[in-house]
């Protein structure tokens, strides 16, 4: 593994970052307050290749790995635009579809994730269930040749503006561990409705309890095998994590080049405050934890597409962690450097709060992280 991307990943940086520059905070969190959707910045990103980069070239993608990917998610970020759908269409469906779709489904899929035409979300979370993953109850039963889905899910992002969502079950008939079936299932199939969560975060994407209420579909709506382990989830739950750093980090950026530009501009006892260390200190305390976060997600999107699923598994929750950790500090010290100006409107600082914040929570808490390297890490005995 190299410390230095290559020549292409840091013209692909450059591309995304004057994309980003383009639209800005404002537009986005514009779009937020006004309930609207960020379709423009979405569409020319497609248009550009950045949604497909990861997506095969044989399928109208770049041909290029989920490190990509991030590259783009982090720069959009950090220009003040965190597409969350971006971990989760591209990332997660698009890789769950080209690692175990049928010819047919990749196909039928794929070219529209690569040019953006198209938006999936992702379905795991149930009401009762929170982070064990083993205790879903979503069911489905096979019924001639097709199937039935009932169940519920909820903090599902971004349904209201997809086409289809991929969900997680079991089939009907399985018991003890879970051994997930993955389901196409499109967002106006008959049976299935969606209601919002009233949420206390500024963003254009929403979230949603979804219900499937005897929801019948085609036999071809199952992605990969019935009872696909695992491993077949985790194709798409690696990237997740490895996204989710990426669009931590983007934030913490964008939070700390707010801070230092202020820094350098306000001034209270003739010089600038960042001349003073109470105020210099912190910001750069901060940036090192950032920098050395972002390194640990560089580490998981190389492993990850060198093929080592166990050892992406491990580096991306790392950096999912540190990168939350990160992230937080960064707009926390932001707002403290803006002083009563970090929770104004006008210098967008204070609205990152909660973002950063549900980064501790999901895509995975942060405990559950501390289990996993507590078990598979060290070795300790398993707690739960």
């Amino acid at each position: 593994m190299s410390f230095t991307e290559t020549e292409e990943r840091r013209a692909l940086r450059a591309a995304v970052a004057e994309l980003g520059a383009k639209y800005g905070s404002s537009y986005y969190v514009g779009k937020a307050r006004s309930g609207e959707k960020t379709d423009e910045l979405w569409a020319e990103a497609g248009r550009l290749g950045y949604l497909g980069v990861n997506v095969p070239e044989e399928y109208g993608g770049g041909g290029g790995g989920i490190g990509d990917l991030a590259a783009v998610c982090e720069e959009l970020a950090a220009a003040g635009c965190p597409l969350l759908l971006m971990v989760v269409s591209p990332a997660i469906c698009a890789t769950i579809i080209a690692r175990s779709g049928t010819e047919g489904q990749k196909k039928q899929w794929l070219p529209r994730f690569a040019d953006g035409s198209v938006k999936m979300a992702f379905a795991i979370t149930e009401p009762d269930a929170g982070s064990n993953a083993h205790r879903i109850t979503t069911t489905a039963r096979r019924d001639g040749d097709g199937w039935v889905l009932n169940g519920q899910k909820t903090f599902i992002s971004g349904v209201d503006e997809s086409d289809a969502v991929l969900f997680v079950c079991r089939t009907e008939d399985q018991k003890g561990n879970l051994r997930p079936s993955l389901f196409i299932v499109p967002t106006d199939a008959d049976g299935f409705a969606f209601t919002p969560i009233d949420m206390e975060i500024v963003s254009p994407e929403k979230q949603f309890v979804c219900h499937l209420d005897d929801v019948r579909l085609p036999y071809d709506a199952l992605v990969g095998d019935e009872d696909g382990g695992l491993l077949q989830l985790f194709a798409g739950l690696n990237p997740e994590r490895i996204m989710a750093s990426a669009m931590g980090a983007g934030i913490g950026r964008l939070a700390l080049g707010k801070a230092t530009a202020y820094a350098k501009d306000r001034q209270v006892f003739k010089t600038p405050i960042g001349a003073h260390q109470g105020v210099a200190h912190p910001l750069a305390a901060a940036k090192i934890e950032l920098e050395l976060a972002r390194l640990m997600g560089q580490k998981a999107a190389a492993l990850y597409d060198e093929g080592d699923d166990m050892g992406a598994g491990e580096s991306a929750n790392m950096a999912k962690y540190a990168t939350a950790e990160a992230a937080i500090h960064c707009v926390d010290q932001a707002i403290q450097t803006h002083g009563g100006n970090g929770l104004t409107t006008e210098y967008g600082v204070g609205m990152l709060a909660g973002v950063v914040r549900l980064m501790r929570i999901a895509p995975v808490s942060r405990e559950m992280i501390l289990n996993f390297v507590a078990q598979h890490s060290l070795g300790l005995p398993k707690s739960y």
